[in-house]
């Protein structure tokens, strides 16, 4: 067979200036949510207010330990200038040399902890910037000596303040790649039913969603997910929130849909069963959202970073697909989505082409209706011309041409006529030998379909193809063409005979 197996807030400001603010700030997570999808790297997040992007100095020199220390103090002090002197704390902890310092320092975490305590809304506000500043830290050590702030991080996630759940639940995302210690302590104080809350009690607001989605796929990357977390995230009830998520919202934007649909990537991914999702609706929403995305796509609709809901939702669906057993999609309209995607990212995305084509290819796998559509859309020319194209692009579509041919007479018929005999004789001279074996097996499915393939073939000039393939250094190609060939003047013969 063929299978294979960001904070939304409202900040005071000139109109232009918020704009700019807000395009600087999609910028900066779309270089994150690529950097993830590139190489599965966990991403930080800072989040910052809009009247101080241009006053951030992350490489301004560290404030000395006596410095630290009269911070502390001038906050411990009390009075009205109690916020003032935690804002500058903040700015301060920009800078990785003072972060480890802070930490090291007396009663440092003590005193953030109580400001996050407090009844001053804030000076709440303030300590947990201070503490967001921290978490977004590359040393592990500062995230462990945040571990005494969870409980409170968690338990204001149901509090009325939507800016503080907002800023706790980044800052939550920040920390659970930190350690496996980090995680462990995370996941004992509630993390997960904690999230689900969260997520249900604020599903109408998206910049919450969103942030939840963050949340929860840096638990999810974890190398441990499998064992500690995914069984607590599938027992919880923020799989349904997660999965009406997936569909953008077209005023808010693509940010939760992203997020949610990472979420749902990791957890279909390392999960060995994904009946319990499916039986939630993931599958019917993965593909419903393909179905939309893809008439956009077609409509010329490529703004807004569409390509990085897209990558999370190929990835979902192939892997879907591969592990729902006989419940399949129906809908003929999701051939077309993925046609389009491939078609259109082929030169600004290969590789999210190469994705699309691998849905493709799972879609296709053992579906004579799927198959029936490609060619009744006349949708093979568009496969025949990815194989021309390297970066295993030909041989997800050559892939997607076997699951065509693999059901027979009728459908080979359908693709010779659809000109897939002279591309493959143009494959066959490649100097991939993938590409060369999977071309090797289309043809055989082909030339054993029907009398009139061979004699094209023939007609082709494909035989002296197949006889230089016999001299090649990969045993299996030699011997894959030399079964071709035996068969293939074996029907000439008997063609002859009945002829004379």
């Amino acid at each position: 067979m063929w299978r294979l197996k960001t904070l939304h807030h409202k900040a005071s400001g000139s109109a232009s200036d918020l704009e700019e603010f807000k395009r600087k700030r999609r910028e900066f997570e779309k270089s994150l949510r690529q950097a993830r999808r590139d190489r599965q790297l966990i991403s930080k997040r800072l989040l910052q207010n809009v009247d101080e992007e241009d006053s951030v100095e992350t490489g301004s020199a560290p404030l000395s330990p006596e410095q630290i220390r009269e911070l502390i103090r001038g906050v411990q002090s009390g009075g009205e200038e109690k916020a003032v002197r935690l804002a500058s704390l903040r700015k301060a902890l920009r800078n990785p040399e003072t972060q480890l310092t802070f930490i090291k320092s007396e009663n440092s975490m003590h005193m953030l902890i109580g400001q996050l305590s407090a009844h001053n809304a804030q000076c709440q506000l303030e300590a947990a910037h201070c503490l967001h500043e921290l978490s977004h830290s590359t040393h592990a050590s500062v995230g462990q000596a945040c571990l005494p702030a969870g409980p409170y991080l968690l338990t204001y996630l149901s509090g009325q303040s939507t800016k503080l759940t907002e800023l706790c639940l980044y800052t939550l995302g920040n920390l659970c790649p930190d350690s496996a210690v980090v995680r462990e302590k995370l996941l004992a104080q509630g993390i997960v039913s904690a999230l689900a809350n969260c997520i249900h009690n604020q599903r109408y607001n998206l910049a919450v969603v969103e942030a939840v989605g963050f949340t929860l796929s840096q638990l999810l990357q974890a190398k441990d997910a499998t064992e500690k977390i995914i069984p607590a995230v599938l027992a919880s009830e923020i799989i349904p929130h997660v999965i009406s998520a997936l569909t953008p919202d077209p005023e808010f934007g693509f940010g939760p849909a992203i997020e949610c649909m990472w979420c749902l990537h990791y957890l279909v991914s390392r999960n060995l069963d994904n009946s319990m999702l499916i039986a939630q609706g993931a599958l019917s929403q993965c593909s419903a959202v393909m179905i939309t995305l893809g008439g956009a796509v077609a409509q010329g609709n490529l703004e807004g970073g569409l390509e990085l809901l897209i990558w999370p939702l190929l990835r979902c669906l192939g892997n879907l697909l591969v592990s729902g057993g006989d419940v399949m999609p129906e809908d003929t309209r999701l051939l077309a989505a993925l046609c389009v995607f491939s078609q259109t990212y082929l030169h600004l995305h290969p590789a999210l082409s190469r994705e699309s084509l691998w849905a493709l290819n799972n879609l296709t796998v053992g579906s004579s209706g799927f198959c029936s559509g490609l060619l009744l859309l006349k949708m093979v020319p568009i496969l025949i011309q990815f194989l021309s194209f390297s970066k295993g692009i030909n041989t997800m579509a050559l892939r997607v041409l076997g699951n065509i041919a693999h059901h027979g007479t009728e459908y080979c018929v359908g693709l010779t006529q659809a000109g897939l005999l002279g591309a493959l004789c143009a494959t066959l001279k490649m100097a991939e030998p993938e590409v060369v074996t999977l071309s090797l097996e289309v043809l055989c499915m082909l030339l054993s379909s029907s009398p009139q393939v061979i004699e094209e073939f023939t007609r082709l000039n494909g035989v002296p193809l197949l006889e230089a393939i016999q001299y090649n250094s990969e045993e299996e190609q030699r011997l894959k063409a030399a079964y071709i060939l035996e068969h293939l003047f074996s029907s000439l013969s008997e063609v002859e005979s009945l002829s004379s």
